[in-house]
């Protein structure tokens, strides 16, 4: 065990005093995955997404489509729109934002966006000018859920 390091890797992330980011070398598996062929295939990257969702912005919508296939009674058919989020993950996973830690003496911002779909958070603060992500969050809406208002 080493000790007073910058950064941590721990679990697949990297903890530091800037906060906490994806393992470049665990998402790098990520760039090169190749494209699901079979139900196996698309539910073990849709679990490595998963395991990463909190630095990937609007993750639900991004996975609709590929949680489509995942359902019983779905027949595995791959499509445009299975590929552009395969597409999306794979950009969002290997370009992810460091998550900073919350300073409780500056502002909070939050924003938050709803489909018919899903809903979605982004809790930020200003940090020396800049908007800085602090977290992500999103939620795909079951089938009742989806009959409340949007607004």
């Amino acid at each position: 065990m080493q000790v007073l390091q910058k950064e941590v890797n721990y679990l697949g992330h990297i903890i530091s005093a800037e906060g906490v980011r994806t393992d470049p070398e665990k998402v790098s598996a990520v760039k090169n995955w190749k494209r699901p062929e079979n139900l196996r295939e698309l539910r073990s990257f849709l679990g490595l997404c998963t395991y990463y969702r909190k630095f990937v912005k609007g993750f639900s919508n991004i996975a609709g489509p590929l949680h489509k296939l995942t359902e019983s009674k779905q027949k595995f058919q791959w499509t445009k729109e299975c590929e552009d989020s395969f597409l999306q993950f794979k950009e969002a996973l290997t370009s992810s934002p460091i998550l900073i830690y919350p300073q409780p003496d500056k502002p909070f911002i939050l924003d938050t966006d709803a489909s018919n779909e899903s809903v979605g958070a982004v809790l930020s603060q200003e940090i020396d000018g800049q908007e800085r992500v602090v977290a992500y969050w999103s939620k795909c809406l079951s089938k009742p859920e989806r009959n409340y208002c949007v607004t």
